[in-house]
């Protein structure tokens, strides 16, 4: 077996630290080590000034990861529900944003989507329905609001507000920091093969999700099209 290399052991060193000081805010002491790997590991300290926030629809809004502090903000600003799309986790992030939307009464759903792959069709169709069900004002996050909120916010508005893929796709752009010639370009190719298919037949976005969409054969096109 090769010698681990100076990235191996620093994401060793990085997951350690992560395992001991980024899951409990069970106490105060927990608390504060849980705060430093907020902002070291998760880059919050990057978040407290930029929010990469924008309204999708009327009372819809896209941002980044939230400290309790905007999660706070959201509460006195009418916010009802936040959608976290970095899922389910047990580190200082989703912590902190559990316990602040519970302090805060704002309800917190978490529906699990990536940067730079794509999800089967029943996670899709599971957040279509919270579109439909989610008491508004709500706000819909990733980490850095760029990848994973710009997918959520376009199928938002081709799925709800019925607007058309060319709209929709420019909420994968520039302005909120997505490069579409980075791995999380798989995003972009899938709303360019739903448009295809829509040219082509009609098919509208639910169904196509529904019928059409297969992310293990439309991965291996984006990959192979980058020549990786």
């Amino acid at each position: 077996m090769p010698a681990p290399t100076l990235k191996d052991r620093i994401k060793a060193a990085e997951f350690r630290f992560r395992e001991s000081y980024g899951t409990d805010v069970s106490t105060a002491q927990a608390r504060r080590r849980a705060w430093w790997d907020f902002h070291l590991m998760d880059h919050a300290f990057l978040r407290v000034w930029w929010t990469n926030s924008a309204m999708i629809a009327p009372d819809v809004f896209r941002a980044n990861q939230p400290d309790p502090a905007r999660v706070a903000l959201y509460a006195s600003q009418g916010i009802k529900t936040i959608i976290n799309l970095r899922g389910v986790g047990r580190h200082s992030h989703y912590l902190f944003e559990r316990q602040a939307c519970a302090e805060h009464g704002i309800r917190l759903i978490d529906h699990r989507l990536f940067a730079s792959g794509l999800v089967p069709a029943k996670d899709l169709l599971a957040l279509h329905q919270t579109f439909l069900t989610a008491e508004r004002p709500v706000v819909i996050h990733c980490k850095s609001g760029a990848d994973r909120a710009g997918l959520a916010a376009a199928l938002y508005l081709m799925l709800i507000c019925d607007e058309p893929v060319a709209v929709a796709a420019k909420q994968l752009g520039r302005r909120f920091l997505h490069f579409r010639n980075s791995t999380t370009g798989v995003l972009d190719f899938m709303l360019e093969a739903y448009a295809s298919d829509q040219a082509r037949t009609g098919i509208g976005i639910l169904d196509w999700i529904r019928t059409e969409y297969d992310p293990v054969a439309l991965s291996a096109d984006f990959k192979a099209k980058r020549g990786k």
